[in-house]
């Protein structure tokens, strides 16, 4: 409301009121009423006018681990998330007076309130000549506010003009200059003043905006720098440098020539400064981009917490969160295709923390968190679950299957409810018979399908209930090969069982909250329950790492700089969905993509999801320093016959078995000579399954069969022939 629709309303009042009253009344009532409303705003003034610290006025975000999880690239301080208001998205680094350097303080001083220390909150000087301005042009021109009016308004008012709103800061300005001394009003102004945007943060501060600006700690900038800062405080958006470094640089010698003029500086020093080139530009936030994982946060946050001075630490690593991001950046640009989406999830599998979460191309996009929230085919990717029932023993019975069993791979019709169901392998050729093994590494459907009919759909749901699963899984005999839909997440959390040596972990995002500059406050503990034998577990793991070492996932063994993995790729039906899930014993990472639409990617798990692992694995190996997964006890070695993957025919592949379990056969020590005996079937401590060369790998899954029989039948032709000799003799 301007000061002449002021003028007119008091006007009419007034005129309404003398022809009903007398002067003298009306003079006492207008004497009363204005005496009430400058009590009323000094009494607000006197209860708002109170200044917090710095800290206390940060909004309340969400923040990343305070001590980073095996990240070599963020070994800092927690990065802020986002804020949990999203109205008070601001990014602040708070100061002290003592840390801004005494060039900004006077570039401040002079630009904005040259007699600061003079004045009780209210500098008449200033406001009398702001209105004789104001008159000569008929608008407004100037300001009188002094640094403490400024503030008030800042924290305690809107930014509209009106008389009263001028009332009330004024009175909050006397009050804050009544309690408070210069040294903390001035702290809290420079905390305080707006300096533009860093996309939807706003930039609040002289510590934020010098980072911003100059990409430099505040201590740290030159004396043209705090001109420039100075300079923007009356119009940041339109005297920022990233937009106009013409106004920006005329604007900042104002602000030098003034403070020369004012004697806060020499002119040789002022002309110096002035030649200075403006040399800025937008430096990176601290903040990540992970708004799929805030919004899981703030869904769990269900109690009140303040807007400002509290702080929520969550699991996020930086520096995984952000070689996630990076990786299905570059993954999906690879793909080509613009609407093609991709998840990622990492956990921890020790203790469930969430490490890394993307749960899509773009968030501003789409805010649908498809890492959580999209149930999807897994096709292969939930074999493992399968061959985990399949290893099972019972108290009183022998596992159904061993990993050197032998399962035909021909073809295969079941009649069901809906049909005729007639599984396939991916490559639609048949292998003959092969081990459980083979089927796994090769991800070979049929097989699995014929070893899912022999365990019964009814106990691969109730295996997937123990991994964690909770989506609805329906028992037939398409399970086997992943027809249910599942999430990211709870893929991920069931490979993490076999990561934990059988132990699952309820996934976490919180750590505890408490106030920003204090250690967090210690949140609930990991919820771990032991849910599988650690050495069915391991037989499962030891099945995956031959996955990665001449199966499917092959590709990312390349020179096994990754260390010990183990993991699975999947595709679902018509290629809709392709996976990807790799663990080591202290991270799990699984990657999904497809359309949300649900068209064909047109590529496998191996040929779209396992890329972006590998990128993110690249950038954020976990620090497992060449361990291997621990072979529990529980587990014996024996040799067997390699069938379709040995080279040479019987007993030539050492495999693991749960103790007791191994088969019966001829490879047994006391059936060999001395001298073609293996080694001793005994394992020693510290043996592991022997990792196979990439090139190795693939002829044992491509030729290994072939040798085998070649030589089987050439040393039967050659027993043949010994015997018609001696039969001839």
């Amino acid at each position: 409301m301007t000061w002449e629709a002021v003028r007119t309303r008091c006007r009419e009042a007034l005129f309404a009121v003398r022809g009903r009253f007398p002067m003298k009344t009306v003079r006492r009532l207008l004497v009363g009423t204005a005496a009430l409303g400058l009590l009323a705003i000094a009494g607000e003034a006197a209860v708002r006018a109170r200044l917090e610290p710095a800290l206390a006025r940060i909004p309340t975000a969400i923040y990343t681990r305070p001590v980073p999880w095996g990240s070599r690239q963020d070994r800092r301080s927690p990065v802020p998330i986002g804020a949990v208001q999203e109205q008070l998205a601001e990014e602040r680094i708070p100061v002290e007076l003592g840390e801004v350097p005494n060039h900004l303080l006077q570039a401040v001083l002079a630009v904005e309130d040259q007699r600061f220390y003079q004045h009780h909150g209210l500098d008449v000087r200033r406001i009398g000549g702001a209105l004789l301005a104001n008159l000569r042009a008929r608008r407004v021109t100037q300001g009188g506010s002094t640094i403490t009016q400024q503030l008030a308004k800042n924290l305690f008012l809107s930014a509209e003009r009106t008389p009263l709103r001028k009332l009330r800061e004024a009175a909050l300005a006397s009050s804050l200059e009544l309690r408070y001394d210069k040294a903390t009003i001035l702290t809290a102004y420079l905390n305080e003043i707006y300096f533009g945007q860093d996309g939807a943060l706003a930039l609040r501060g002289v510590g934020a905006a010098a980072r911003y600006y100059f990409g430099k700690d505040v201590r740290k900038i030159s004396l043209a720098e705090s001109a420039l800062l100075a300079g923007m405080i009356r119009a940041p958006n339109r005297l920022t440098p990233i937009r106009n470094e013409r106004r920006a640089r005329l604007r900042r010698n104002l602000v030098l020539s003034l403070m020369a003029k004012q004697g806060r500086i020499s002119q040789r020093v002022a002309e110096q400064a002035e030649r200075t080139r403006v040399g800025t530009r937008a430096h990176p936030g601290s903040a990540l981009d992970a708004r799929f994982f805030r919004d899981v946060v703030r869904a769990e946050l269900a109690d009140h917490l303040p807007d400002r001075g509290a702080a929520v630490y969550t699991t996020l690593d930086p520096g995984l969160q952000r070689a996630a991001e990076r990786a299905i950046g570059e993954g999906l640009a690879h793909l080509g295709a613009s609407d093609v989406q991709a998840a990622l999830v990492a956990i921890d599998p020790r203790n469930g923390d969430i490490l890394a979460m993307v749960g899509g191309r773009d968030y501003g996009a789409s805010q649908f968190n498809r890492a959580t929230r999209a149930h999807r085919q897994p096709g292969s990717a939930f074999k493992p679950v399968v061959a985990l029932a399949a290893l099972h023993k019972d108290r009183d019975h022998a596992p159904a299957f061993t990993l050197a069993s032998r399962v035909e791979d021909a073809p295969l019709s079941i009649r069901t409810g809906s049909g005729q169901w007639e599984p396939s392998n991916y490559d639609r050729t048949f292998r003959g018979e092969v081990t459980v093994r083979e089927a796994i590494e090769q991800s070979l459907n049929v097989p699995f399908a014929r070893i899912g009919l022999a365990v019964g759909p009814e106990r691969i749901v109730a295996t997937a209930r123990r991994l964690g699963f909770t989506s609805p899984l329906q028992p037939v005999p398409s399970l086997a090969l992943g027809s249910s839909e599942v999430t990211l997440l709870e893929l991920v959390r069931a490979y993490g069982v076999f990561a934990a040596a059988g132990r699952l972990a309820t996934t976490r995002t919180l750590l505890g909250r408490t106030a920003p500059a204090e250690a967090p406050i210690t949140g609930t503990a990991p919820e771990i329950t032991a849910v599988v034998d650690p050495a069915e577990a391991y037989l499962v793991t030891s099945a995956l790492e031959g996955v990665i070492t001449r199966g499917t996932g092959r590709a990312l063994d390349v020179s096994s700089r990754f260390g010990p993995l183990a993991g699975k790729t999947g595709t679902s039906n018509d290629e809709r969905d392709a996976w990807f899930l790799a663990y080591s014993p202290t991270l799990v990472v699984g990657v999904w993509v497809g359309f949300d639409d649900g068209r064909s990617v047109g590529l496998t798990g191996a040929g779209a999801a396992l890329p972006i692992v590998a990128r993110f694995l690249d950038q954020a190996a976990p620090d497992d320093e060449g361990s291997t997964f621990p072979v529990p006890d529980g587990i014996e070695v024996s040799w067997v016959s390699g069938g379709g993957s040995g080279w040479v025919g019987d007993c030539d592949s050492r495999e693991v078995f749960l103790t007791g379990t191994a088969p019966e056969s001829a490879c047994h020590a006391n059936e060999f000579p001395d001298w073609e005996r293996p080694p001793n079937l005994e394992r020693p401590p510290e043996w592991q399954p022997p990792r196979v060369d990439r090139w190795e790998g693939k002829l044992r899954a491509n030729a290994g069969r072939i040798a085998a029989r070649l030589f089987r039948r050439l040393l039967t032709r050659a027993e043949d022939l010994t015997r018609s000799e001696d039969h001839r003799r």
